[in-house]
């Protein structure tokens, strides 16, 4: 159902401030042959060139957000909420020297009490600060966007305006479009394009704010493309994945539901082993994170607090799981000699020669 103003603004109105509250992490980065890889592990960097062409699309990523639109993990999440904006250095072919030191640079930021260990809370801060990089990243975007949809400036985009705008970014003649629109004339879309166009009327009908009129405002565009900054967006996103997993029509996800997700076709054994890396992934987020009371069942409240960039109690659980993995002495805090070991899980670079280095730079 959509949201009253009242509801947006008390969503939106941290967003500018946000530092101390946002959340949460997951899924390290596969190195493989593309190839061989799944559509669902797709990452962040693979995503960049297609994102140009459309860009008054919602994006089906969405920066520091657990799942994708499709219902996919988030393979890039770790690094999002670890580095923020702070990615470059990080390359596979960056100077290895150079990629350490601005790791350990890090580690001395989220390191606030300076005793040379990360602990669950100083991760929780640490993930925080960098979703609210991401919630502002998604807010100047969106307000570039708009004003490319709303081509008389009156801060309002009505459902004709931007489904022009969106048919020109499929190859379609604006002018040609937009007159045919005015007449009421065949549009001769095909069924590909027109099943896109009546998902995004119903998102639209969504992000629009009571009275419903069919026209956005630049905050109600923003919950358009950007869900995570709208409670009401969020329940329909999460609706959406829902209904897209849901087999049994009950409206909750089970364990099988949530791994049955098709991944693709398996062609060798290289690929197999993809699969079945995929499907541990998702067993261990179902099991660990999204089924909070455990009973093997995820209702729409429970995938939404785990989605929820907002939920600090998600992001401290999320906190907890990113220093387990690389917490070998299992003092339940990171030190320099794991964060840089573990460095492909929070940069997606391995850098090599961590041990010898550590004392060096740091």
């Amino acid at each position: 159902a959509a949201q009253t103003p009242a509801a947006m603004t008390s969503r939106q109105a941290p967003l500018c401030g946000l530092a101390p509250r946002c959340l949460w992490l997951l899924g390290a980065v596969l190195l493989m042959d593309a190839s061989a890889r799944p559509a669902n592990h797709s990452s962040a960097r693979e995503r960049v060139g297609s994102r140009e062409e459309n860009e008054i699309l919602p994006p089906d990523h969405l920066n520091g957000v657990k799942l994708e639109m499709d219902g996919h993990l988030n393979r890039d999440f770790h690094q999002e909420v670890f580095l923020g904006k702070d990615t470059d250095g990080f390359e596979q072919d960056a100077e290895p020297r150079r990629s350490r030191r601005k790791l350990m640079a890090i580690f001395s930021k989220v390191d606030l009490n300076t005793d040379r260990r990360i602990s669950a809370k100083e991760m929780q801060r640490w993930i925080m600060e960098k979703t609210a990089e991401h919630f502002q990243e998604a807010i100047a975007e969106s307000k570039a966007h708009f004003r490319a949809v709303d081509p008389d400036g009156d801060g309002h985009v009505s459902w004709d305006e931007y489904k022009v705008k969106f048919l020109a970014s499929k190859g379609h003649d604006e002018r040609e479009v937009a007159d045919k629109m005015k007449n009421k004339w065949d549009l001769n879309i095909d069924e590909e394009t027109q099943e896109v166009l009546e998902n995004l009327k119903d998102r639209w009908y969504q992000a629009d704010n009571p009275p419903p009129d069919l026209l956005l405002t630049e905050s109600e565009f923003l919950s358009f493309l950007h869900p995570e900054h709208s409670r009401g967006m969020l329940q329909f996103m999460v609706k959406e994945i829902i209904r897209d997993l849901d087999q049994d029509g009950d409206k909750k996800l089970s364990l099988s539901e949530f791994i049955s997700l098709p991944v693709g076709t398996v062609e060798n054994q290289q690929g197999q082993d993809v699969d079945d890396g995929w499907v541990r992934d998702r067993k261990r987020e179902f099991e660990e994170l999204i089924d909070a009371n455990r009973d093997g069942i995820v209702t729409a409240a429970e995938l939404e607090d785990y989605m929820d960039p907002m939920n600090e109690f998600s992001a401290l659980n999320e906190a907890k799981q990113m220093i387990a993995v690389a917490d070998e002495n299992q003092n339940h805090c990171l030190e320099p000699e794991e964060v840089l070991k573990y460095s492909e899980f929070f940069t997606g670079s391995k850098l090599v020669d961590y041990a010898r280095s550590v004392h060096e730079e740091f």
